[in-house]
């Protein structure tokens, strides 16, 4: 076994961290403040070719791995993870349905301005009444005279009402026991997008309500097969999760290293704290953890690349990092003290952006409900 990162992968992490530290960190906090969406730095990032990593060169993204992606989003959110979710819901949960479902004619109509980052696509499953119970779904598509008629309403839906925003991949009722997935162009009429949700973190995200009233939309936005919905959006949701796992173990790196500086500088009783065994403790479990996180998303991406079943390591770095993440940021806030309570303190904005990354792309709970599936405890 060789767990060394090649020159490649070497490469990704150092030009990702240079551009977090030099571009993201110095307005982070500002943006954050503002809840300002980051379109400056989404134009940046796509020409460093970060928006569709992924996606192979013929459709215009990089062809890179999983690995090279999953770094990427680890090194952007140990700075800033409203950016790092940007970046990666458009990848994991835009793009890949159309990557990985559409036909060769909506491949070349849609992922060139996508894998550029021109535009930004968007994933509309979680709808009010249907959350973890995604397979729930009551919003509709009626097939009228060539064109599907959509009604329902989507919620908490990540990048669908930007500026930039070219559409969003739906999962809708195509009959009474199917599901199928649509794609629904931004400024189609009867598509309305909310206002900005405000949110506990993330807040320099767009995180939007979609409504469809009678929304209609040519027979061919069909994606794949009529009633694969719902095989499809588990796909879907299995590679995502190794994104939301380098999250986690991005944010806890940052709240690691958070600590680690403040302690250094912090004097107490005459002492820098990090002198004190109790504060060293804190730490060395934080080391351990994140790299424990690290070796379990890095495993899952390495798994996906080789073409093998990934669906278990994915569910089990996604729920491991995003409870490691919290203790991290927890433990890294106890460190900082009353400073750590602060606003302007970034290990606060960590604190309140890590509590999604238990509930997004299938809570801990149904993170649990997955792997004991995949263990063949479920009958």
């Amino acid at each position: 076994m060789n767990f060394d990162l090649s020159p490649e992968h070497e490469l990704v992490r150092s030009t990702v961290r240079e551009f977090a530290e030099r571009k993201v960190a110095p307005v982070a906090a500002e943006l954050d403040r503002e809840h300002r969406f980051p379109y400056d730095l989404v134009a940046e990032l796509a020409e460093l070719g970060l928006m569709g990593m992924p996606v192979p060169e013929e459709y215009g993204g990089a062809g890179a791995d999983t690995l090279s992606y999953a770094i990427a989003v680890e090194e952007l959110t140990r700075i800033d993870s409203s950016v790092a979710i940007t970046m990666a819901a458009h990848t994991s949960l835009g793009t890949m349905p159309i990557l990985l479902f559409g036909s060769e004619e909506q491949k070349r109509q849609w992922l060139p301005d996508l894998a550029s980052g021109k535009k930004l696509a968007a994933f509309g499953l979680t709808e009010p009444g249907a959350g973890s119970d995604a397979a729930n779904a009551r919003t509709t598509a009626e097939l009228r005279d060539g064109q599907w008629i959509v009604n329902g309403s989507k919620i908490f839906i990540t990048n669908a009402g930007t500026d930039i925003t070219s559409c969003v991949t739906i999962t809708a009722r195509t009959g009474k026991d199917e599901i199928s997935n649509l794609i629904i162009p931004n400024g189609t009429p009867g598509y309305e997008i909310s206002a900005p949700m405000e949110k506990l973190g993330w807040r320099a995200s767009d995180t939007r309500e979609l409504s469809f009233r009678d929304c209609a939309v040519p027979e061919e936005n069909l994606l794949g097969d009529r009633g694969k919905g719902f095989a499809q959006f588990l796909e879907i949701l299995d590679g995502g999760r190794i994104s939301v796992a380098a999250m986690g173990v991005g944010l806890a790196q940052g709240a690691y290293d958070l600590a680690v500086a403040y302690a250094k500088e912090r004097e107490q009783f005459g002492k820098p704290i990090a002198q004190f065994q109790a504060v060293q403790f804190a730490l060395a479990d934080m080391a351990v953890e994140v790299e424990a996180g690290r070796q379990l998303t890095y495993k899952a991406a390495w798994l996906k690349d080789e073409g093998r079943t990934f669906a278990l390591e994915a569910a089990m770095a996604k729920l491991y990092t995003g409870e490691l993440s919290h203790r991290a940021a927890n433990a890294a806030l106890q460190i900082h003290g009353g400073y750590g309570f602060m606003e302007e303190s970034a290990i606060s904005r960590l604190y309140r952006d890590q509590k999604i990354l238990e509930i997004g792309e299938g809570t801990n709970e149904v993170q649990r409900m997955v792997i004991a599936r995949h263990l063949g405890l479920v009958s």
